[in-house]
C-alpha cells in the first residue's frame, strides 16, 4: 500500500511540475517545423514517463529500436496491457508521437493540454460520426510528418492475452501512406491491474517489430492488415 500511495504522491507532483514547460510550449511558434517541434515537445513526456515507471520501483527492457524509420511519420501499434502502458511509451520510444486517445483524457486537466502539444487525437467511440472525423484528423496529422500511436484492442487486456485488434484505425495507415511499427508491451499489468490495483515492483519488455509499409501490403483488405499486424505483436509475447 505505501509503494502505491509513494506512486499516486509522484506522479502527481510529476504532472504539476511539468506546466512551466508546458507554457512555454504553447508559445512556441506555429510555423516551425513539425519534426523540430515534435523534438522539443517530447522532451517532457520522454522523461515524465520514465519518472512514472521509476516511482513504481519497476525496470525496462527495450528491443527493437533500430526498426524505427526515423526519416518519416509511422503508425505505432501496440497491444494494451495496463494504465502503465502510455508512461512505458512516451518514456521508452524516442521518436516523437501522439494518441489517439479516448475522449475521457480531455477530462484531466495538464494532461489533456500536453495531449494536443503532442498532436494526439481525441476519439468518441460512442459518437460514430465524431470517430470518422478523428480518424480524418488523424490521417492528416501523419500526412504533415507527425506521428501516431493506437491500441487497437480498444481497451487494457489486464493480462497477457490480448483481444482481436479492430480494423477501423488502420484507415490512419491505409489512408496516409505511412509504415506501421508493431509494438509488443509485455508486463505492465504485473505493476498494477494484477495486483488488485496495488502499485507492485515489475519487469516490463517493450519489442519493436521491423515495420509494415503500405507499398508492400497495396493488394490486401484493412481485415488482412489489421490480423498481420496482430500476429506479428502477439508472436513478440
Amino acid at each position: 500500500m505505501f509503494r502505491t500511495i509513494y506512486a499516486a504522491l509522484y506522479i502527481v507532483a510529476l504532472t504539476l511540475g511539468t506546466y512551466p514547460r508546458l507554457l512555454k510550449m504553447k508559445k512556441l511558434p506555429k510555423d516551425m517545423p513539425a519534426i523540430e517541434k515534435d523534438k522539443l515537445v517530447h522532451q517532457t513526456p520522454n522523461s515524465f514517463g520514465q519518472g512514472m515507471l521509476k516511482a513504481t520501483g519497476s525496470t525496462v527492457t527495450v528491443e527493437g529500436l533500430e526498426n524505427i524509420p526515423q526519416d518519416r511519420s509511422v503508425l505505432f501499434v501496440a497491444n494494451h496491457q495496463s494504465n502503465f502502458d502510455i508512461p512505458l511509451l512516451m518514456g521508452y520510444l524516442p521518436k516523437p508521437f501522439g494518441f489517439i486517445s479516448k475522449v475521457e483524457v480531455k477530462k484531466l486537466p495538464i494532461v489533456r493540454e500536453w495531449m494536443v502539444e503532442m498532436n494526439s487525437v481525441f476519439m468518441d467511440r460512442s459518437d460514430r460520426r465524431q470517430s470518422l472525423r478523428a480518424i480524418k484528423d488523424g490521417i492528416e496529422l501523419l500526412k504533415n510528418g507527425h506521428s501516431l500511436l493506437i491500441f487497437p484492442e480498444g481497451t487494457r487486456s489486464k493480462g497477457d492475452a490480448m483481444e482481436e485488434f479492430k480494423t477501423g484505425s488502420f484507415h490512419l495507415a491505409v489512408k496516409s501512406g505511412v509504415p506501421i511499427v508493431p509494438i509488443t508491451i509485455s508486463g505492465t499489468h504485473k505493476i498494477y491491474e494484477s495486483n488488485g490495483n496495488r502499485v507492485k515492483p515489475g519487469h516490463v519488455k517493450l519489442i519493436i517489430s521491423e515495420p509494415l509499409f503500405m507499398e508492400d501490403m497495396k493488394d490486401l483488405e484493412i481485415k488482412e492488415i489489421a490480423k498481420l499486424t496482430e500476429e506479428r505483436v502477439a508472436s513478440k509475447l
